[in-house]
């Protein structure tokens, strides 16, 4: 019940006996009551071209609250039938008995709820009265409606059925095609792709709806606009424009790309830190030393380098001698410890080579072990007889006939302590403790690329 009662007012005179006093009379406004509501079709299939003509009213009697019926409250309440308006969608409304929704609003709301298109639903709704202060609600009864969301056009033309990601910012630059494993998205529905990739720091890519085809691509208007390496939206191209620029840390990204609102999404997994190894084997140069990678940023450090000298190197935190350099404690330079004292002795190796460098700034260690081969095993051999692997233009190759779908496994130097599996992003190895490379039965190439320090790939062909 609602109280409304009456208050002396400053500065009005009153004249009252002494011997007695008046008591102020309390006036009660009565409840009102619960509102009953009505829709003006309960079966709702509206057609896009009609999407903003009213698809739907609603109605509801009088509560009768005792105050101006303008100020009043009605709160609609949406939801998808069996939530108990759990997650419903609320629309306010003052002072007015009806309300209706357009075919535009409907659709929004459906596909909020995750609706598909041209499918009918059953969605929930109800009306809540009360005063405008929301004290005195009451809850009508509910209506259900069936509704069939209708398909928007996508503002962006969606791909007919795949999508790929290729630049500068990738493992493979801007050679096509792409490797379908790493670079290619994951189709979620018809205007939905999302994808793991590895993305370079301070570069740029674009999408492609073709794999090894500069036809149609989806790029930028501008690549000026502020925030675009976390996303924003992109276009269909058949011309130059923009490249997407790429995050300015390298790392690990997950991008998800919506044709229906034309906007794309980058969010960092981890980001990737680097050591450089500048050596007597590439003449001491930082700037265009390999580097060692750490994928979480922790100060352990690892990647492949081919030492093809015994002169000596060391580490340095960036692509020059201005910042920490790292040597080794030993005059032999092979105590597996590290000092960034200025003093520090070079790290050396007995033999030239490839080698597995390892570095952990936190502990200060170091380690080098020679990969003197890579080679495949699994259940295509019983997981014994490694078939090796053979090193040409950057890669690493082997070929493998299994006679039924399978696992398997890449390892350096016939054993256990340096191999890869699955596990990570799409198309990339982790260690072993990752899962077995899936296979199917047949004749097989398996590649293997290391260049990337902390993102290791492989193809089979």
């Amino acid at each position: 019940m609602r109280k409304y009662s009456k208050y002396i007012l400053p500065g009005v005179i009153l004249t009252m006996a002494l011997a007695s006093c008046t008591k102020m009379k309390n006036e009660y406004f009565a409840n009102g009551s619960t509102p009953t509501l009505s829709a003006s079709s309960t079966s709702i299939a509206p057609a896009t071209a009609d999407s903003s003509s009213n698809a739907l009213t609603l109605t509801w009697s009088n509560p009768h609250y005792a105050t101006d019926s303008a100020t009043e409250l009605y709160i609609i309440q949406i939801d998808s039938s069996g939530r108990n308006f759990a997650k419903a969608v609320s629309i306010q409304i003052s002072g007015a008995l009806s309300d209706s929704l357009t075919g535009t609003q409907l659709n929004n709301i459906a596909t909020g709820f995750g609706f598909s298109f041209n499918v009918a639903y059953k969605m929930d709704i109800r009306v809540i009265s009360s005063y405008a202060n929301n004290n005195e609600q009451f809850t009508s009864n509910t209506v259900t409606i069936t509704y069939t969301p209708y398909i928007v056009p996508p503002k962006v033309t969606p791909p007919p059925n795949a999508l790929f990601l290729i630049g500068s910012a990738t493992a493979d630059q801007w050679t096509q095609p792409v490797p379908t494993g790493t670079q290619q998205f994951t189709e979620v529905d018809s205007v939905n792709y999302i994808g793991t990739f590895y993305l370079a720091g301070d570069a740029a890519y674009d999408f492609l709806p073709v794999n090894g085809s500069w036809a149609t691509k989806y790029n930028v208007a501008s690549n000026a606009v502020q925030g675009l390496s976390a996303g924003g939206a992109f276009q269909a191209s058949t011309g130059p424009g923009n490249d997407i620029p790429g995050p300015s840390a390298t790392g690990i990204y997950t991008i998800a790309v919506n044709f229906q609102t034309g906007i794309f999404t980058v969010t960092q997994v981890n980001a990737f830190a680097f050591l450089y190894v500048p050596g007597g084997y590439q003449g001491w140069s930082p700037s265009t030393a390999p580097t060692v990678s750490s994928d979480t940023s922790n100060g352990s450090y690892q990647g492949y380098v081919d030492i093809t000298a015994t002169s000596g190197f060391k580490f340095t935190n960036v692509p020059n001698w201005n910042g920490t350099a790292y040597g080794d404690t030993a005059a032999n330079g092979e105590s597996g410890v590290l000092s960034s004292s200025g003093s520090a002795n070079n790290l050396e190796i007995s033999a030239a080579g490839w080698y597995y460098v390892q570095a952990n700034t936190t502990s200060l260690t170091w380690q080098a072990t020679p990969i003197t081969s890579w080679s495949l095993i699994g259940d295509f051999n019983n997981w014994s007889a490694d078939v090796p692997m053979t090193y040409s233009g950057g890669v690493w190759t082997g070929t493998i006939s299994p006679s039924a779908a399978g696992g398997f496994k890449i390892r350096a130097n016939d054993a256990w302590n340096i191999s890869y599996g699955t596990g990570g992003p799409a198309g990339s190895l982790t260690s072993a403790s990752g899962g077995n490379i899936p296979i199917t039965a047949g004749t097989h190439t398996v590649t293997m690329n290391l260049s990337i320090p902390g993102y290791y790939t492989y193809t089979i062909q």
